[in-house]
């Protein structure tokens, strides 16, 4: 099988072919950096992480840009409700996203363009956009992109241009030609940052800066272009208009792929609601490995819910693949497959994992995969299998975990630590329980434990225990 993607643009799922042979041109949308992130930016980081490390582990080499745009209006009012530069804003929050993502194993991108050393870039497509007559200035210094010189407008949305009218908030300017006109360059106001163009002083809209990163980093063209389904309008769809206007190639990409957006308990993230969770408290609690755990049990385009209930549940599923890899050291696992059934589950593992990954990254039933492979591990080690098919089968669990993005390491081992004085005096009463033939007791033990991630396992030499 080869991979399979969701293309939004088309509607359709089709076989995954890049422009160039071997290479991925891969362009997602990254920040805007006026405010902490939050773990829907972070589920977002990690759905595209996952994709670019299945690309790399399927043989190609992935270049892979993520933006950041660092002048925008909300960025201007949090520096000035702050007291500060708006560049020293940004810059601080720059410095929270790479640090922050990589405490969530996320791969850093190969190129992290932003939008004030994109100017030069991004003046010469306004240039170009108003001489082929799909853009024009207006008085003020604005500079507005004509979306009714692109036929094409809507082919993301699947909407038609008055469908998007009437259902967009649109600022009444009477400067533009039509109401859905959006701007490319913005004369500049007191007190904002401003850079020189032939419209006068001003700073780039939003939308143009990651048309012009593509085009100045990627090319006309490229692969895979993904964000958060939010972006789908107006931002995604006003992309493809000014770039393949610009370029007069299109499709400017050729699979637009959208994660689904999270929401915390049912309820949508909203800054007025008081409700986003920042990457920061997440990792505080040492919970980015859960997490990510978490984000895989979903479809990547379906929305995923964030809750209590939902993390105590990734967690234990955390724990279950953890414990299969208890004790592995790389250095005992044999480079090919011993003969043993143990190996043999392992390598059909790979191959069903593989399938699932093909079908539109479905993690979920990857994952479920890897849980078989987890539990025929326990099983084989419990009965005593040989410690070469063992520490065979512990590797490819690790190495397919890796290609999720899951290092199965954390802080277990503190954890264990610090409870094992407990879980050891619980067995110690349920020995005596059973000497007294109290077997109702013991088994509730047994059970409570089991619940909280602890397996107990009866031998003749007396009871011990794992997490599971």
């Amino acid at each position: 099988m080869t991979l399979r993607l969701t293309d939004t643009r088309t509607g359709e799922q089709r076989p995954f072919e890049p422009i160039e042979p071997g290479v991925v041109r891969m362009y997602v949308c990254g920040p805007t950096v006026y405010d902490d992130a939050h773990i829907g930016h972070a589920m977002s980081a990690i759905v595209f992480d996952v994709l670019r490390r299945y690309l790399e582990y399927s043989g190609y080499r992935v270049i892979h840009a993520q933006n950041f745009t660092d002048v925008d209006d909300k960025i201007i009012q949090r520096a000035a409700t702050l007291g500060i530069e708006p560049r020293e804003l940004a810059e601080r929050l720059i410095e929270d996203w790479l640090r922050d993502t990589a405490r969530l194993n996320v791969k850093p991108a190969t190129i992290y363009p932003r939008a004030t050393q994109e100017i030069d870039t991004i003046i010469e497509m306004i240039k170009g956009l108003i001489a082929e007559g799909h853009a024009y200035a207006v008085e003020g210094g604005d500079v507005f992109f004509r979306v009714d010189s692109f036929p094409g407008y809507g082919k993301l949305s699947h909407r038609s241009l008055d469908e998007m009218m009437a259902g967009a908030r649109i600022e009444v300017d009477p400067r533009k030609e039509n109401p859905m006109d959006f701007a490319l360059w913005k004369g500049a106001k007191p007190g904002e940052p401003a850079w020189d163009s032939p419209w006068g002083p001003g700073r780039p809209g939003w939308h143009i800066e990651c048309s012009a990163m593509i085009y100045r980093h990627l090319g006309d063209r490229i692969d895979i272009h993904g964000g958060g389904a939010d972006l789908i309008f107006p931002h995604h769809e006003n992309e493809i208009a000014q770039s393949e206007a610009f370029t007069d190639q299109e499709p400017l990409a050729r699979f637009w792929v959208h994660n689904g957006l999270l929401q915390l308990g049912g309820e949508k993230m909203s800054k007025s609601l008081g409700n986003l969770i920042t990457i920061r408290e997440l990792l505080e609690r040492g919970d980015g490995e859960a997490f990510r755990f978490l984000v895989l049990s979903s479809h990547y385009r379906s929305p995923l819910t964030f809750s209590d209930e939902a993390m105590d549940s990734a967690r234990r599923g955390l724990a279950r693949l953890q414990s299969a890899v208890r004790g592995f050291d790389p250095a005992t696992a044999p480079a090919t497959a011993p003969d043993h059934a143990l190996a043999r589950i392992a390598d059909e593992t790979r191959a069903e994992f593989r399938a699932a990954m093909d079908d539109d990254l479905n993690t979920p039933v990857a994952l479920s995969h890897l849980f078989e492979l987890a539990r025929a591990i326990n099983r084989e080690r419990d009965a005593g299998a040989p410690a070469a098919a063992v520490a065979y089968a512990q590797s490819v669990l690790k190495e397919l975990a890796g290609v999720l993005g899951l290092t199965l390491e954390t802080t277990t081992q503190r954890t264990d630590e610090a409870i094992e004085p407990f879980v050891d005096l619980l067995l110690e009463v349920r020995a005596e329980l059973r000497k007294q033939r109290l077997w109702d007791l013991a088994d509730r033990i047994r059970v409570r434990l089991g619940e909280l991630g602890i397996r107990v396992e009866d031998t003749a030499q007396g009871s011990t225990w794992r997490r599971e």
